[in-house]
């Protein structure tokens, strides 16, 4: 199928290959299917494009790249909803705002997107009693002493 894209302009893309969010994202509820496009070639980066609106595309990417300790405890009910059964079936990405200059984009930590990619479901899951916020600036300054 044919689709436009915010990034990439046209492309035809497999019907099989769209991730489907039951009741949407938060502040989308409207869009359930999205598909995860790269950057490019070099880029940890992916643009999770919306089928429906070719203007909604978020750059996305796995949080474990730059935050090596991130962890949390995926719900019983989230497990159900996405049909996991096993820890392979889980990849975890994170919404991006990337901002000028890049040093200042933040990944949202709080409001993980959980896929089960052998299903091709996903859902939003808004962490709660945590420390994550939905700003963590990828690039953490370092101190030289």
């Amino acid at each position: 199928m044919e689709i436009q894209t915010k990034y990439h302009g046209g492309l035809t893309v497999k019907e099989d290959d769209f991730i489907h969010f039951e009741t949407g994202i938060p502040g989308f509820s409207d869009e359930k299917k999205f598909i995860l496009l790269p950057l490019d070639k070099e880029s940890p980066f992916m643009i999770m494009q919306s089928q429906k609106t070719p203007e909604l595309g978020f750059v996305v990417v796995n949080p474990f790249l730059f935050f090596q300790d991130y962890e949390f405890e995926l719900q019983d009910n989230d497990k159900e909803v996405l049909k996991i059964t096993s820890e392979e079936d889980i990849q975890i990405i994170t919404i991006l705002t990337v901002k000028d200059p890049f040093a200042e984009s933040t990944a949202n930590l709080q409001a993980p997107i959980i896929v089960n990619q052998h299903k091709n479901i996903a859902k939003q899951i808004i962490l709660n009693n945590t420390t994550y916020t939905p700003r963590h600036k990828i690039i953490q300054e370092t101190i030289q002493k």
